[in-house]
C-alpha cells in the first residue's frame, strides 16, 4: 500500500506533573524549555513536545505534516466519508481515533536538518487494551501502512508497527491490560551519535531504562529513558527505510523481537 507522505511534528501529552516532564525531557533532549505560567512546552528544530495538565500517562494530541499542499489535498480527499473531519483551515484539519486522541494534519512549514548529531521527532507508541480495532482504524479508516505485525502462539496481534512515509514506522501499538501512552523517539543518523548521547545522559545523572538495544522490527539501535509519569523517551538510530510496496513483516512475540541484543520491556 502507498504510503500517505506525512511525518511526525508534534506530540502533546497529559500529566499531572506537566511542568516536571517539561523540565525532565528539556534537560534529556538538550530542548528549548518554553514553559509559562499555563503551556508547558519543550522543543528545538525538529522536536515539538507539550504537556497538558490531565491524567498522567495518556496521549492528547499527534501533529502530521505533509511536504506539499498536493499531498495534503490528496490524504484528506483519500479520507473524507471515512470519518468526521474537522477542517481548522484549508492547510489543515483534525479527526479523532477510536481511543479519542485527537490526530492533526498540516502542511510541512520547515525543513529536515542532515546535522548527524540532531535530533528529529520521528516515531511514537501506545500501548491498547483493544490493539485490533485500534490498528484497523489506522489501516483501512486513515490509510497509514503497515510495516510489520507481531503475533503470540495463540495467533493474536500482540505489536504492530505501521509508516506513514518510507521510515519504517512513525506510530506503533502494543496489546497491554491498560490503555496507555507508551514512548515517543527521537532519530539521529548514525550509531557514532547514540554513544555521544548515552554519554550526555550518563553526565545529566539520568539512568538509561533500557538499552542500549536493537529492535528486530526497524531493525534500529535505541536506548529509552523513563520519566516520572512511567513515559519512555527514545533516541534511536538507522531504522530501516522501506521501499515502496514492502511486503507487511511477522514476527513471533518474543523479548528477542523487541531486543535482538537481550532484555526487552514486554507490554503483555
Amino acid at each position: 500500500m502507498q504510503e500517505i507522505g506525512a511525518r511526525l511534528k508534534k506530540l502533546i501529552l497529559t500529566s499531572n506533573i506537566p511542568a516536571e516532564l517539561a523540565e525532565h525531557y528539556a534537560k534529556a533532549f538538550q530542548l528549548e524549555n518554553l514553559t509559562t505560567k499555563n503551556q508547558f512546552v519543550c522543543q528545538a528544530d525538529q522536536v515539538q513536545l507539550e504537556f497538558k495538565h490531565g491524567e498522567s500517562g495518556q496521549l492528547y494530541q499527534t501533529d502530521y505534516v505533509f511536504n506539499s499542499k498536493t499531498a495534503f489535498d490528496d490524504y484528506r480527499q483519500l479520507i473524507e466519508g471515512k470519518i468526521e473531519i474537522n477542517d481548522l483551515s484549508t492547510t489543515e484539519f483534525t479527526v479523532k481515533n477510536p481511543l479519542g486522541h485527537i490526530i492533526h494534519f498540516s502542511i510541512n512549514d520547515d525543513s529536515i536538518t542532515d546535522d548527524a548529531e540532531s535530533l528529529r521527532l520521528q516515531h511514537f507508541a501506545v500501548r491498547a487494551i483493544d490493539i485490533d480495532a485500534l490498528s484497523d482504524f489506522y489501516e483501512n479508516t486513515l490509510g497509514f501502512t503497515i510495516s510489520d505485525r507481531v503475533y503470540n502462539e495463540n495467533k493474536q496481534l500482540t505489536a504492530i508497527f505501521i509508516r506513514t512515509d518510507h521510515e519504517h514506522h512513525s506510530f506503533a501499538i502494543f496489546k497491554s491490560p491498560i490503555n496507555r501512552f507508551d514512548h515517543f523517539s527521537c532519530e539521529i543518523q548514525d550509531w557514532s551519535g547514540m554513544k555521544k548521547w548515552a554519554d550526555h545522559m550518563a553526565k545529566s545523572e539520568i539512568e538509561l531504562a533500557w538499552g542500549i538495544g536493537r529492535h528486530g522490527p526497524g531493525n534500529d539501535t535505541f536506548f529509552m529513558i523513563k520519566d516520572a509519569d512511567g513515559n519512555m523517551g527514545e533516541i534511536s538510530a538507522e531504522l530501516e527505510q522501506c521501499t515502496p510496496n514492502r511486503p507487511v513483516g511477522i514476527w513471533k512475540h518474543h523479548p528477542l523481537t523487541l531486543n535482538q541484543w537481550g532484555v526487552a520491556i514486554m507490554r503483555c
